[in-house]
């Protein structure tokens, strides 16, 4: 229902108030027409501090330990590494569209903050009419006139009830949102390729290991056919020896493949195409830092991270956007005015005659809508649910990747002093069996029996050693790697949000 009041008139009279004045008051006593109540949000928010983790994370919280650099791979020590995610930083497509979402969601914080003020415009109107004389007889009918109009006007809708405000803010929550994200695009950029650039040095190391144990059995091999020429030794020695050159030929070419298939990752993740990935040489010797977070409260500890602090952020736009649709519960006024000049011809136009003013205020009142005012609002609650759940599964999953990257460092390195340990020994055996072949104390199936175990444990190392890096670069990224952010000050509360005054 609107109840409009204008005047043509440079001030309003007093008279003329008693209209406007009875239009509002019967206007506020109509709002329990479309009311909130019973409408709330439902989401409870968790507090990081109260998810325990003291257990599982205090081994590890070392009092002087610092948050990951914003450069954190340099710890890994590989200046290739520092150059290729410097470029894939200086801009790639997913880095773009991440950008463009920013961008678009600071355009739409400025429109909500555009709607929060006031407008002037201008015109410049021409408009001719004809009335045709069996409608209207003359003077009227049968002869055309023309009006000339020149306009200004202003409109503003003062924000009595803090609608636009809480608009504006809510489209300022996302837009900061967006800007967390882009953040924590890059760092999910930067942690894919190290993960492949660890992959690559893998399959470069599986690589060596096969050669390496090409070499081994290739040496037996001509060994053996020595025994044979010597009569020492039968044709079964040289086929099982032939096998195992075989084999491990064939590993150097899977690991290969994975150089290959590691490379054009590492190409994509760039941006570029497969052939930039030829030019990325072995990597060399990459090192992981010792397991340690800071000895800080979860939720220090968690504010590094971009998922978090965006979800926060979604949190708080979502509130205001609760606000927002309260606001429309209640009253609106629209302030217009017009001041112009107008003539049937040029040549009065600019004359004190040709003066046009109109304004005034118009109030709008909800009163039956359909539902539309209820559900909107029951909308924004469930917007606001949602985001509170977001913000919860991100504590509680930043929680765990933190405590998996911790406990899998540790246990990888426990393993690799196990197979180290082992692969020593197996050396040693391996050692002993070739020189008793030599010797003619021992047979060439031991000496392939304990080639064997060598082999698989040069392997298991070079797995374990991936995998250990990538716990190394898991943790930094756990951590928020070195990111700084802004988040909201307000502590999340649903004791204003849930308030469902009725207007």
């Amino acid at each position: 229902m609107n109840m409009p009041v204008s005047t043509a008139r440079t001030a309003l009279p007093r008279r003329a108030l008693r209209p406007l004045l009875t239009a509002l008051a019967a206007a506020l006593i109509l709002a329990g027409c479309a009311s909130t109540h019973g409408l709330t949000p439902e989401g409870r928010a968790l507090d990081a501090d109260a998810l325990e983790s003291q257990r599982s994370l205090g081994a590890y919280a070392v009092s002087d330990a610092a948050f990951p650099k914003q450069d954190w791979w340099t710890a890994l020590g590989d200046a290739q590494l520092d150059s290729l995610i410097a470029e894939a930083l200086a801009g790639t497509p997913s880095l773009d569209a991440a950008d463009a979402r920013v961008r678009q969601a600071i355009a739409q914080a400025g429109l909500a903050d555009a709607a929060r003020k006031a407008t002037v415009g201008a015109g410049a109107q021409y408009a001719g009419v004809r009335i045709p004389e069996t409608v209207a007889p003359e003077p009227l009918g049968g002869h055309y006139s023309g009006v000339e109009l020149l306009s200004l006007s202003f409109k503003y809708s003062p924000d009595l009830w803090g609608g636009h405000r809480a608009r504006w803010e809510s489209a300022l929550g996302q837009a900061r949102a967006a800007e967390v994200e882009a953040q924590a695009a890059r760092l999910t950029l930067s942690s894919n390729i190290a993960r492949a650039y660890v992959a690559l040095a893998q399959a470069h190391a599986a690589q060596d290991v096969a050669v390496a144990e090409k070499e081994r059995a290739s040496r037996l091999l001509g060994l053996g056919r020595q025994r044979v020429k010597a009569g020492l030794d039968n044709q079964l020695q040289i086929r099982n020896a032939e096998s195992t050159v075989a084999s491990a030929q064939q590993q150097a070419q899977a690991a290969q493949q994975q150089i290959d298939a590691s490379r054009n990752a590492i190409s994509a993740l760039l941006g570029k195409g497969p052939d930039r990935g030829q030019s990325i040489a072995k990597p060399g010797l990459l090192s992981a830092s010792a397991p340690a977070i800071p000895a800080v409260a979860s939720s220090e500890l968690l504010g590094h991270r971009p998922d978090v602090v965006a979800a926060r952020w979604r949190v708080e736009a979502a509130a205001h956007g609760i606000d927002a649709s309260k606001a429309d519960f209640y009253p609106t006024v629209n302030l217009s005015a017009m001041i112009g000049l107008a003539s049937g011809g040029l040549s009065d136009l600019f004359s004190s005659d040709a003066l046009l003013l109109q304004g005034g205020p118009a109030i709008s009142m909800p009163i039956f809508d359909g539902g539309r005012l209820r559900n909107q609002l029951a909308k924004s609650d469930a917007d606001y649910d949602l985001a509170v759940a977001t913000y919860n599964q991100s504590l509680v999953g930043a929680l765990r990747e933190v405590a998996d990257a911790l406990q899998a460092a540790r246990s990888l390195d426990a393993q690799l002093v196990s197979a180290q340990q082992a692969r020593d020994a197996a050396q040693s055996a391996w050692q002993l069996a070739t020189a008793r072949y030599r010797g003619g104390l021992g047979t060439q199936l031991d000496v392939l029996a304990a080639q064997r175990p060598l082999l698989q444990l040069d392997q298991q190392i070079v797995t374990l050693r991936a995998q250990r890096l990538s716990a190394s670069i898991e943790l930094d990224r756990a951590l928020g790697g070195g990111l700084q952010l802004a988040a909201p000050t307000t502590a999340i509360s649903n004791s204003d949000i849930a308030k469902a005054s009725t207007p």
